[in-house]
């Protein structure tokens, strides 16, 4: 995935939490105004290879994007936010659903535990 914008380029622990939860790297475009940029090539392809000196998009993105920075998953992480969203699932169902009939007893006692494991680690 390739991110841009303020939050992207500025907030290296977002980015390295969006990794770890999806499992996938997190990529940062190279210019701080993407869409500006995006904006830019499709007036440079309308004025025409002669003018630009790009005939079609791919050439000019080739030429004018790229990443400058990636986040890959942390795998202990990555199961740690697993083991969060498992219980936040099991809350959801508990209060948002009019016909969940389980139980929540141990939803405190395991982010309780989760906590612990995280301090010592």
């Amino acid at each position: 995935m390739i991110n841009c914008g303020g939050l992207a380029a500025k907030n290296a622990l977002l980015m390295q939490i969006y990794a770890d939860i999806t499992g996938r790297p997190m990529k940062v475009s190279r210019s701080d105004q993407t869409p500006a940029l995006g904006a830019a090539i499709f007036g440079a392809i309308a004025a025409g290879k002669a003018a630009s000196g790009y005939a079609t998009v791919p050439e000019a993105q080739a030429a004018l994007c790229g990443t400058r920075l990636e986040y890959q998953p942390i795998p202990g992480s990555q199961a740690v936010y697993a083991e969060m969203y498992k219980l936040y699932r099991q809350l959801h169902d508990g209060f948002g659903t009019a016909k969940w009939n389980g139980s929540m007893f141990n939803v405190m006692k395991d982010l309780l535990a989760l906590r612990d494991r995280q301090r010592q680690a």
